[in-house]
């Protein structure tokens, strides 16, 4: 996928971490998967937009707080690349985190 001149690549665990918090959300509410869903694609829209304006926690990635959820997306930009490589809770346990 391609966004505003960066290449943007998902990769499979961040898509199955964004399906399983669906999935849960879902069954909580099928109103709040669906939020959780447009919160997601809006940090990422975000991120493609202005990819250096998120903080490098570990470096080489940086993360994006998504708003009204407690997760972050875990991303690497190099050149006109955008890889996504985690979307992961928060509230979870920090050392559980992929990268």
């Amino acid at each position: 996928m391609k966004k505003k001149g960066y290449t943007l690549e998902i990769k499979e665990e961040a898509r199955l971490d964004i399906f399983e918090s669906y999935y849960y959300y879902s069954e909580l509410n099928k109103d709040l998967g669906i939020r959780f869903l447009k919160y997601i694609e809006s940090t990422i829209t975000d991120i493609t937009v202005n990819p250096e304006h998120y903080q490098i926690k570990r470096s080489p990635y940086r993360e994006a707080i998504v708003s009204k959820f407690p997760f972050v997306v875990v991303y690497q930009f190099t050149g006109n690349a955008i890889i996504v490589f985690s979307v992961f809770n928060t509230w979870r346990n920090p050392s559980k985190k992929p990268l």
